[in-house]
C-alpha cells in the first residue's frame, strides 16, 4: 500500500526515527524528566514509531503532545500514545526494576514496551483496555516490534486483571476519577500505583503507597489524559450561561439551586485585589490545589472568545480560569501586571448580591497560598475506602467519590523547609 507523502512505515526513514528518538531522550534528559538509566535505556531502544504508523515522524516524537489514535463520533480523544514527557515521567514516578509484575491500564502498545524493557525477561507485563479495537492494534504492534511477550487483555479496567495479579506496579495511562478497590486489592503490599486523579475538577498523576488501611501519595506532579470509559467513566456537570458566552465546569460540588445563578451577570462586576504575586512561568499547579482545597463550590469559569463581551476576563490571554461559587455568587481569579515585570498580581472578580465579600474570601486564600504554601511540598493525597468514618480521617479537605474518601493535606512551606534543615543536621 501507498505511503503517504510525509508519512512514515516501518521500513521508512529508519535513520531520521533513530535521530528524533535520540534528540527526544536527550531533551528530556537535560530538562531533568528523565532521570535514571534504566528509563533512558528504554526510551531510547523502543521505536516509538512502530506503534503510531501512518503518522509524520516529528509529530510521533514531539516532546508534549500526544498522538490521537482513536476518536468517538463527536471528535474527542479516546486514544492516544501518551506524550514522552508524561510516559517519562510516570516512569520515574513508578520506580520500575528487573523482575517486576506489572499491570498498565490503558493500552495502545508503546508504552507496555517500555515497561517491558525496564522489568527485563524475568518480569512479566500486562495491558489491558476496554476497547477491542485498541487492544487488536496493541497486539499487532508489541508482536512486529518484539514484544509478543506482553500479555494484552479486553477487559473493564475498573475490575483490574486478576489473573495475573498481585502487581508490584499499577499504571494507569487514562484520566480517572476514583480508584476503585479491585486496584487497591490487587498492588501488592509493598507496590505502587500511578494514577492520573481527577479531584475537584484539577488532574494530577500521583503516585500512592499502601499504607495502614489507605493510600497515601508520595509525589504528584499536572498532566491531562484522556478520560476512562466504561464502569469507572465521570462526567462533570456544565452549566452554560448567557447564551454561551460562559460556561461553569463542576466536578464533585454541584451548586444545590443552579437557578441561583441565571442573572449574577446582571450585578457590577467587584475587583478584589490580593497583593499575591506569582512569576510569570510559575506553574500554577499548587495555587489551583490550593484554593480547591480551602474553597467550597471549587469549579472553572470557561469564556467563549467568539462570544465575549468582556464581562469575564481570564488570566493573561487564557479562556478558563479557577472560579468559586456560593450561593447566588460568583468568582473567578485572575492577574494584572506589577511594577515587577517578571511577576503577576492574583486578584478576584465577582459577581452577585454578596460579591465583594466572596471576592475577599477568595483574595484571602491566595494570600495564605502566597505565605504558607508557595514553594513547599505541595499537597499530600490519601485514599480512603468510601465507608471510612469521619473520625478515622485526618485534617483536611474530604471528596467523597463512588469508591473512596479522597483528602488533600497541606503542610506547611515553612514547617517543611525547617524540618528538612533538621533532619540534614541530624544526618550530618
Amino acid at each position: 500500500m501507498a505511503v503517504p507523502p510525509g508519512a512514515n512505515s516501518d521500513a521508512a526513514e529508519p535513520d531520521r526515527a533513530a535521530e528524533l528518538r535520540k534528540q527526544m531522550v536527550d531533551t528530556l534528559i537535560i530538562e531533568g524528566t528523565i532521570v535514571s538509566a534504566q528509563v533512558e535505556a528504554a526510551m531510547r531502544k523502543v521505536p516509538r514509531e512502530l506503534f503510531a504508523p501512518g503518522v509524520d515522524l516529528d509529530e510521533v516524537y514531539q516532546l508534549y503532545n500526544g498522538v490521537v489514535t482513536k476518536r468517538d463520533e463527536a471528535g474527542t480523544s479516546v486514544s492516544s500514545v501518551s506524550a514522552p514527557q508524561v510516559q517519562a515521567h510516570m516512569l520515574e514516578q513508578a520506580e520500575i526494576t528487573e523482575g517486576m509484575n506489572v499491570l498498565e491500564i490503558g493500552s495502545g502498545g508503546y508504552n507496555a514496551a517500555l515497561i517491558k524493557e525496564l522489568v527485563g525477561p524475568s518480569g512479566r507485563v500486562t495491558t489491558v483496555d476496554i476497547d477491542s479495537d485498541i487492544t487488536d492494534r496493541a497486539s499487532r504492534f508489541l508482536g512486529e516490534a518484539g514484544y509478543s511477550g506482553v500479555n494484552v487483555v479486553l477487559a473493564d479496567a475498573e475490575f483490574g486483571v486478576p489473573k495475573h495479579g498481585p502487581y508490584d506496579r499499577i499504571l494507569v495511562t487514562v484520566g480517572a476519577w476514583d480508584i476503585p478497590p479491585a486496584w487497591v486489592d490487587q498492588l501488592s503490599e509493598s507496590g505502587l500505583l500511578i494514577v492520573p486523579l481527577q479531584i475537584r475538577g484539577l488532574s494530577r498523576t500521583i503516585a500512592f503507597e499502601k499504607a495502614d488501611g489507605y493510600l497515601v501519595s508520595r509525589s504528584a506532579r499536572l498532566f491531562g489524559f484522556v478520560q476512562m470509559q466504561g464502569a469507572g467513566a465521570h462526567q462533570g456537570k456544565l452549566l452554560v450561561m448567557r447564551g454561551g458566552e460562559v460556561t461553569l465546569r463542576m466536578d464533585d460540588e454541584i451548586p444545590a439551586d443552579p437557578a441561583a445563578l441565571e442573572d449574577v451577570f446582571d450585578t457590577p462586576r467587584v475587583e478584589v485585589w490580593s497583593g499575591a504575586t506569582i512569576g510569570r512561568f510559575e506553574p500554577w499547579a499548587d495555587t489551583q490545589m490550593w484554593l480547591a482545597t480551602a474553597l467550597p463550590g471549587f469549579c472553572r469559569v470557561v469564556v467563549d472568545k467568539k462570544l465575549s463581551t468582556g464581562l469575564i476576563s481570564p488570566p493573561g490571554s487564557h479562556s478558563a480560569a479557577m472560579a468559586v461559587v456560593a450561593g447566588e455568587n460568583l468568582a473567578y481569579v485572575t492577574t494584572r501586571n506589577t511594577a515587577n515585570e517578571n511577576d503577576v498580581e492574583f486578584g478576584a472578580h465577582a459577581f452577585g448580591p454578596e460579591a465583594e465579600k466572596l471576592a475577599d474570601e477568595v483574595a484571602e486564600q491566595l494570600r495564605i497560598w502566597k505565605h504558607e504554601h508557595r514553594g513547599g511540598p505541595g499537597p499530600q493525597f490519601r485514599v480512603y475506602p468510601i465507608g471510612t468514618a469521619d473520625d478515622q480521617i485526618p485534617e483536611g479537605r474530604v471528596v467523597d467519590k463512588k469508591h473512596s474518601r479522597i483528602t488533600i493535606s497541606w503542610p506547611n512551606a515553612a514547617d517543611a523547609a525547617a524540618g528538612q534543615v533538621a533532619l540534614h543536621q541530624h544526618t550530618k
